[in-house]
């Protein structure tokens, strides 16, 4: 047996079978980049998208000697597709999740009392409806990418989306829902909002299950079902053996996102927690919901890159490793992470990067080990916000991305949070929770708790040293307001 799972990132396009022991037979991957026309403006060619992911699954099920039993699909959440119904074409560009178009529509709409962030899909959706269509006269599909992707591979037959991506629309009933009870008629979506926005509902998918049937993938060789559709973060989560209220995951990617499992009980609103958490929805199968709460971190390893293309202090990103570990200790220098402002638990956009306790003897070692030990104490910061918002310890502190590769990182990051830290087998582990999600609904795995022992960290590494949390606290209200136009703004 083995799952097809293909991966759609922001960045690019990932396929591969995974086998029943939870590790990757055969992969291929194809860049996929979007563009900016103006800044704060994220596009992408949906076509391509979908024709690069066409072309990346027909290969990797080549390489094998068996088919595939199912199809999981995990994708970047909230970056929003409109197509012809018709066609199947779309009608503009796809607008990526950090496209910022709509930021002013969402500030007039809080003066309405709508709160929509403009990294969720609503206001983008509209836009699009706007430019493209605005009599509304058109017969045309909206989806985030797992839609999209789902309508591509069963050649328009399939329309439909699971709750993980949905409940980051903003368009989606969070409590007392109709999509709580999957036998109800009643249309799971907002539609005061829908009015509001002026969208017709008939134009959204259908709700189904995130581990679960939901169409088949006849544009693939031998039509295998698709068995799961994920956001990316609850992906890497379930890739992470986090499937029960305990341990928590980190992806520390160009940004940082803490994941963790609630429970069956979901949140009064889906409004930020007083932690500085969002609720999620960790998936659905069988009909019931499992819930969990998420922080963010807007950049980690965007700092990286700064210390190299920007600073010249490192050859290249690897280097940051070496580089820090050229010095036993930063000398005092402390580097809030801020180059985007702050996430969780502050929730300050005008917070600026912010490099503290240069002296004369500082040199490229030190700021550089100060910029990794800083992504390390947001890191801490997010474990605080989380349990306080989980209302229960994190056990187990498990991580992948790109930094999780950086020992000195991660050797900081288990002194900063004075814990264990276990480092994901693979970089990415979004890929084995689709595989996982899906595999689950065709038998490959019986039940929560064999996926949670499919679970298997490289290594572990454990706190050496004490940090000045402190120190650090001083520092991050050294960097906060700078910009108080943008501290004012709050979504």
């Amino acid at each position: 047996m083995a799952i097809l799972v293909i991966d759609v990132g922001t960045s690019g396009v990932r396929a591969a079978m995974v086998s029943p022991d939870a590790t990757v037979l055969a992969e291929t991957s194809r860049e996929s980049l979007p563009t900016s026309p103006a800044p704060g403006m994220v596009e992408f060619d949906a076509a391509a998208m979908a024709a690069i992911a066409l072309e990346v699954a027909t290969e990797v099920l080549a390489m094998c000697s068996e088919p595939a039993d199912a199809v999981g699909i995990a994708n970047q959440r909230a970056s929003t597709v409109v197509w012809d119904r018709a066609t199947g074409q779309p009608v503009g560009p796809g607008l990526g999740w950090q496209d910022l178009r709509t930021l002013g529509d969402c500030l007039m709409l809080q003066a309405d009392g709508i709160h929509l962030a403009p990294n969720q899909s609503a206001t983008k959706l509209a836009w699009l409806l706007d430019t493209h269509d605005p009599q509304r006269q058109r017969d045309l599909c909206f989806g985030t990418i797992d839609t999209w992707i789902t309508w591509v591979l069963t050649q328009g037959a399939t329309h439909v989306t699971d709750p993980t991506n949905a409940a980051v629309t903003g368009l989606l009933n969070v409590r007392k829902s109709p999509w709580m009870e999957p036998a109800t008629q009643s249309s799971p979506w907002n539609q005061q909002l829908l009015e509001r926005l002026n969208i017709d509902p008939g134009m959204l998918p259908a709700l189904v299950d995130t581990s679960g049937q939901a169409g088949v993938a006849t544009a693939l060789p031998g039509a295998p079902v698709i068995t799961a559709r994920v956001g990316d973060q609850q992906a890497s989560m379930v890739g992470q053996g986090v499937v029960t209220p305990g341990p928590a995951k980190i992806t520390f990617g160009t940004g940082g996102m803490l994941d963790m499992v609630v429970g069956p009980h979901g949140p009064a609103t889906g409004a930020r927690n007083p932690g500085g958490t969002f609720p999620i929805v960790a998936w659905r199968r069988n009909g019931e919901v499992h819930w969990g709460v998420e922080a963010i971190m807007l950049s980690a390893g965007t700092n990286v890159e700064w210390l190299r293309d920007d600073l010249g202090l490192i050859d290249d990103v690897a280097a940051s490793d070496t580089v820090a570990a050229r010095c036993d200790t930063t000398g005092g220098v402390m580097f809030v992470p801020a180059l985007l402002g702050l996430g969780t638990p502050h929730w300050d956009y005008g917070a600026r990067g912010t490099l503290l306790g240069l002296t004369r003897g500082t040199g490229a070692p030190e700021v550089v080990r100060a910029v990794l030990e800083g992504v390390a104490h947001r890191g801490a910061d997010m474990v605080a916000a989380a349990e306080l918002d989980a209302g229960h310890p994190i056990d187990g502190l498990r991580i992948d991305g790109g930094m999780s590769r950086n020992a000195t990182f991660v050797q900081a990051l288990a002194n900063a949070t004075s814990r264990t830290v276990e480092v994901s087998p693979v970089r990415e582990a979004t890929t084995v929770g689709a595989a996982l999600l899906a595999g689950l609904e065709v038998g490959m795995w019986g039940s929560w708790s064999d996926i949670a022992a499919t679970w298997a960290p490289r290594q572990q590494v454990d706190p050496t040293a004490t940090t000045d949390r402190d120190q650090w606290r001083r520092a991050v209200e050294r960097s906060a307001g700078w910009i108080p136009e943008l501290s004012g703004l709050d979504f």
